[in-house]
Parts: C-alpha cells; structure tokens; sequence
C-alpha cells in the first residue's frame, strides 16, 4: 500500500507518516507542558519548516547538476526531492538551542520532538520493510497494438514501472524527463502503463507532444494501480531483476528525483540478453 485513499483524496503513505509524527509531536509537548512548562506547538511547527528546509538544501546540493540549468526548479517541492538525515540533523541541533535559549520550553519540546521523531523512524521503516517485500503483480495488459502481454514476462532485468494517463497535469511534465532516462539507460527497461485510456487518445498525445516512448502498456480497468496499492498518479514504480520492490515515486519526477530513485539498482549488469514481450519500437 503506497497511498492513503479516501474517496477521490490520496496521500503518499510517506506524506502522512510525516504529518502523523508532527501531530503526535505536538500532543505529546502540549501535555507534557500542561505538568509545567510552555506549550512547544509553534516551536515544534518551526522546527519541522527547519528540518524540511534542510533536507531540501541538502538534496538540491548533491544533485545540483541536475538544477543548474533550470534553477528554478530548486523551489519546485513537487519533485519530492529531500534527504532525511541532513534534515533530522537541523531539527535536533534547532532543538537544543530552543532549549538552551527558553528553559521552560526544554522538558515539553524535548518529550515531544523525541516522541515525533520515533514513531516517523519506526512508521518508515516498517514501511520501507513492506515495500521491499512486495512483488511484481501478476497482471495482463496490452499494447499498442492490442496484444495481450503479461507483466512478470518482463522480469530478469531491473524495471521501471510509470503509471500515467494524459489528463494528469504531473504525468504529463515528467515524460520528457522520463524519455530521456530511458534514451540515457538503455540497460533498464522503462514501461509506461496507461490507466484506463484509449489507444487513440494516447497515440494522439504522444504524437502532439513529439513523444517516443517504448514499451508503452494499457491497464484498462486500473488494475495495476489497485495491486500495488496506489490510486495516485503518477506512480513510478522500481523492480530489481527478481521482481521484488526497491522503491516507489508517487507524484511528479525531476532529473535529479529520478536518478536518486535509480540508486537503488545495482547497475553492475549493464545489459540484459532476456527478449522483451514485443518489439522495440516507439508505441511497443
């Protein structure tokens, strides 16, 4: 499960646990400080904007050859691109000056900061757990040329796994960025799975938009989404060889988002001799 879904709203899993850890933050300080102290809520709200700032900063320097050319890009959260260390740095060295600075702020802030801090490290752990122990789901899709083929036929070399459709303002941002990964990577497979949309419909948008892509797949009922849990798009999903889960994207890609979600693959084998469902092509 990669999304929280209710009704027509969904959130990253990831997203949540960090909202759920800042709110148990605060109920924990904002008790602690009814025995005696102050109420930590906006010191608490404070350092959690100091600790995504520095995750953010932190990521944006070591991918900065992505950004270079587009500095704007560096304010555009919607990559998802931080780095959690940096970030849990900043927020505990913030805390200790707070403390210092404000004594009765220090038993409260400390209760809650801590209590915040264990329950995200131990909720993404499980979570990473789960994920790396899920599969590749056994589903039938089809091509572009109306051929049925299996998804695990695809297994035995490291995978990519886009869920898009047309009408998504975030899908249709990262295919350029995505097409290019797949020209630059010719040693990963990138499949690009429509969610319910007509041939037509997205033979006519990668034409109008000069798209090529290969290996693109039709999932007409969203099948694909529901079994790996994300109703969500996009969803970049990441398979070793096996078929086993690395890591998952949900929402829009960047260069730099995407060559540190392409870490995860060991990319010693450079090249796969397997043979592919279909032909390569621009619409396989």
């Amino acid at each position: 499960m990669l999304t929280f879904t209710l009704g027509t709203f969904a959130i990253a899993l990831n997203h949540l646990l960090l909202i759920s850890a800042l709110a148990l933050a605060t109920f924990v300080g904002w008790r602690v400080a009814k025995r005696g102290g102050e109420n930590p809520e906006s010191a608490l709200f404070s350092l959690f904007l100091i600790g995504m700032l520095a995750a953010r900063i932190s990521f944006v320097a070591m991918y900065w050859t992505h950004y270079r050319n587009d500095p704007w890009q560096v304010i555009d959260l919607r990559d998802g691109g931080f780095l959690a260390w940096p970030g849990v740095i900043a927020l505990l060295l913030a805390t200790l000056y707070r403390g210092w600075r404000r004594p009765g702020l220090r038993r409260p802030l400390g209760f809650g900061v801590v209590s915040g801090l264990a329950f995200w490290l131990l909720a993404t752990f499980s979570l990473t757990i789960y994920e790396q122990g899920t599969r590749l789901p056994e589903i039938t899709l089809r091509n572009a040329a109306g051929q049925t083929v299996q998804l695990a036929d695809y297994k035995g070399g490291p995978l990519v796994i886009n869920l898009w459709a047309t009408w998504c303002p975030p899908c249709r941002r990262e295919m350029p960025v995505l097409e290019n990964a797949q020209m630059q990577r010719p040693d990963l497979t990138f499949l690009f799975v429509n969610q319910a949309e007509s041939m037509q419909s997205v033979a006519t948008f990668l034409e109008t938009q000069g798209l090529s892509l290969s290996n693109v797949l039709f999932d007409g009922s969203g099948r694909l989404g529901q079994a790996v849990g994300s109703m969500a798009l996009p969803t970049t999903l990441f398979y070793n060889p096996d078929g086993r889960l690395l890591g998952s994207h949900l929402g829009e890609l960047s260069q730099a988002s995407l060559a540190r979600a392409l870490e995860n693959f060991d990319t010693a084998p450079a090249t796969s001799s397997r043979k592919l469902p279909c032909p390569a092509s621009a619409t396989c």
